[in-house]
């Protein structure tokens, strides 16, 4: 399915389930914000508010919870009230942004291609994370339940494999890509392939027993009890709903890049040049909040450009042609 076809989708969706859009109401403002002294714009002049979009890969009580301090920030930096809007799927986000309802969204890098591929002037990447280790990429790994008797990925053949969005990179762009390399046609290989609603609900689905095993994504680096330094691993650990003792990672993908947070182009420079000061002050003056923003351990905001994506938009396109002549 092409990016055109799933935004059709994405919007006939909408009309039936709707997306789970939710605008925080007034809170207090976090110690930090209030102490803010990084770069600042009014914004008021070109819009009254700043919108803010999140993937739909946890539950949207905890993306809105863990982003109060974000909605503070934007607020104290740009001069206009902050909404928060989250999404059912990877689609309903990137349609809002084309569509030029958000003026915040951190895609994976597969999101951003797919983004890209549809309007190349709709949006700028402004910045991505760079890892403990210093590394400005993630990976794509294979977990099963442990003691399945699944302990390698010859042991998955015509077992179940879990995917988790058809616009995540490593949910399925990369591990489709690589896997059949290892593996062969998958449709043979496994004995079935689905995706899950998300990486959350990929790793619930092997704990449950729904599927063999699941892709998703981790730094690749720190301990494997904590579910690795950040990525989804980690944020599950964090919130009580696995221990890492339960499941067991058999494939890992090669490097991946991480993906950007994205503003759209018909922003103001300065607007994305707020955005670059603002999370690199937060870095330096509110770790708690910085971590909550970041889904983990974060070492810098690195600021680039579309050319540090140009390998995945590549590989999405080829998919997508691989897909029509198919």
């Amino acid at each position: 399915m092409d990016i055109s076809m799933e935004m059709v989708m994405s919007k006939t969706l909408k009309l039936i389930i709707a997306f789970a859009s939710v605008a925080l109401g007034a809170t207090a403002a976090s110690a930090g914000s209030e102490n803010y002294s990084g770069p600042k714009m009014d914004l008021s002049k070109y819009q009254s508010e700043f919108r803010v979009g999140f993937l739909g890969d946890e539950a949207a009580q905890d993306i809105l919870t863990r982003n109060t301090c974000l909605k503070d920030y934007v607020e104290a930096a740009y001069n206009v009230p902050a909404k928060m809007f989250t999404f059912k799927d990877y689609a309903g986000t990137m349609e809002s942004m084309l569509g030029g309802n958000l003026d915040y969204a951190w895609f994976g890098s597969s999101g951003y291609a797919g983004i890209y591929l549809e309007d190349p002037n709709a949006v700028v990447p402004v910045l991505t994370r760079m890892q403990p280790s210093g590394d400005t990429g993630y990976y794509s790994v294979m977990v099963t339940k442990k003691n399945s008797g699944i302990e390698s990925l010859d042991d998955m053949r015509g077992k179940s494999l879990g995917f988790a969005d058809p616009n995540s990179t490593s949910g399925y762009l990369i591990p489709s890509i690589e896997l059949v390399e290892k593996v062969g046609d998958l449709d043979m290989f496994f004995s079935k392939t689905g995706f899950q609603g998300g990486h959350e609900n990929g790793v619930l689905a092997v704990l449950n027993g729904d599927v063999d095993a699941a892709v998703t994504w981790v730094s690749g680096v720190g301990e494997w009890n904590e579910g690795y330094s950040s990525g989804n691993l980690r944020k599950m650990v964090d919130k009580g709903i696995l221990n890492m003792d339960d499941i067991a990672q058999i494939w890992s993908s090669k490097l991946i890049p991480n993906g950007p947070i994205v503003m759209p182009k018909a922003l103001p420079q300065e607007a994305r040049d707020v955005m670059v000061g603002m999370k690199q002050w937060i870095l330096k003056n509110d770790p708690k909040c910085n971590e909550n923003i970041a889904n983990g351990i974060v070492k810098a905001w690195v600021p680039v450009d579309h050319s540090f994506y140009e390998s995945i938009v590549k590989a999405r396109k080829a998919k997508i042609e691989a897909k029509k002549n198919s």
